[in-house]
């Protein structure tokens, strides 16, 4: 800070007569526009015959890639569903027991029961375990491709297993 202020002094920013030279010396004028520069980045990309970005049907599908899109897709669910309850819970009239009762009289089948309920056990199942495998590598663990496929599959595997006993135990 001591150094900053003795450099304006200096230059006499600071003084009655400021210098506003001092901010815009170092600017360079462009040269062209933005426009003209997207414009010869295309041509460039089209004389090249570059694709036109990268796109999921370039790339050869593999575990690590789904789990990563997996990932954030249970992420977003999840919060989506969880911000919707709440909200919903804040709006609706009545209160919880009414609507335990509501769900109760539809008289869903077990079939159908144990769908929803995995349907709502599996996201937090699998992005618990996911999480907890970002932590590792947030460590610097785990990161040759075969750890990175290895504790994939220990991830899915304790997902299936944990969403189904938390479905038979519910």
């Amino acid at each position: 800070m001591a150094f900053l202020l003795r450099t304006l002094a200096r230059q006499s920013t600071c003084l009655s007569r400021p210098q506003l030279g001092v901010f815009y010396r170092h600017a360079v004028p462009m040269g062209t526009t933005a426009k003209e520069e997207m414009n010869k980045f295309w041509a460039k990309n089209n004389k090249l015959n570059r694709p036109m970005s990268p796109h999921i049907t370039v790339y050869q599908w593999s575990v690590p890639m789904m789990m990563s899109i997996t990932h954030r897709v249970t992420g977003v669910g999840l919060s989506g569903g969880i911000s919707a309850f709440a909200l919903l819970a804040l709006v609706l009239p009545g209160n919880y027991p009414y609507y335990l009762d509501l769900i109760h009289s539809l008289s869903i089948g077990p079939a159908l029961l144990g769908l929803a309920k995995l349907g709502i056990a599996f996201p937090v199942s699998y992005h618990t375990l996911n999480g907890i495998r970002h932590l590792f590598w947030d460590s610097g663990k785990g990161f040759t491709i075969p750890e990175v496929y290895r504790s994939g599959y220990v991830v899915i595997a304790l997902s299936i297993l944990t969403s189904i006993a938390a479905v038979a135990y519910m």
